[in-house]
């Protein structure tokens, strides 16, 4: 527990450029004191010592502002970014190397039984405000992109942005190098703007054409 208490603390400073020192992270991070009272309150959880998980994890929400269920099961070296609104359900399954931030919500659709919450696999990244509902697996070094939301299976190696959230990158299609760039990822609604003006400015280009060609037959004939 230690150890993985230690990789808490060090993954901040591979991912945090504002991180300066130990004891700063250790007092400051609102996230790493989440991740930490998980660990302890999830233990507790499976001990059957449901009431005082379930406890320790409100309280942490309040002093944190981030809820996480105890029964959520998280891997090494999570990193949550400021973390403010930041949920995770009780059948969630987090793997390692995860990148969180402020306002992302790994929830459920209903109130069905059993598994009803998603699985991020390793080395993904989940950007400001998306929303991951129902069971269902993010692959491997996916990145979601800020405000999206994800309601069907991701497959590795993927990029996934909008509403719904649809993959627009796959495989081996790079948008940048920096995998926390995650302000630099595609826009299709944007894009589909850029190419409704785009037909727009090429309509009104014919239709001034077709004006300058009608004035001039209209100058042929009073000759």
């Amino acid at each position: 527990m230690w150890r993985t208490f230690k990789n808490d603390i060090e993954v901040v400073f591979d991912r945090d450029p504002a991180a300066r020192s130990k004891f700063e992270v250790i007092m400051t991070y609102s996230g790493v004191h989440a991740i930490w009272a998980h660990r302890i309150a999830h233990w507790l959880w499976k001990k059957k010592l449901c009431f005082f998980a379930r406890l320790l994890s409100q309280i942490s929400r309040f002093f944190t502002g981030i809820e996480i269920h105890p029964g959520a099961v998280i891997g090494q070296r999570l990193f949550i970014d400021h973390g403010m609104g930041v949920v995770i359900g009780e059948t969630c399954n987090i793997g390692n190397d995860v990148t969180i931030y402020q306002g992302v919500t790994l929830g459920g659709t209903g109130k069905e039984k059993g598994k009803r919450h998603p699985t991020i696999e390793d080395n993904v990244l989940i950007a400001s405000g998306a929303k991951i509902l129902g069971s269902m697996t993010i692959g491997e070094h996916s990145r979601i992109g800020a405000g999206s939301v994800v309601l069907k299976e991701v497959p590795p190696n993927s990029t996934v942005v909008g509403i719904p959230g649809k993959v627009v990158v796959q495989d081996g299609v790079k948008i940048n190098h920096d995998s926390l760039a995650h302000h630099l990822l595609p826009d299709p609604v944007a894009d589909k703007f850029i190419e409704l003006e785009e037909e727009l400015a090429a309509l009104k280009q014919e239709l001034a054409t077709y004006k300058s060609n009608s004035n001039q037959e209209e100058r042929s004939d009073d000759v």
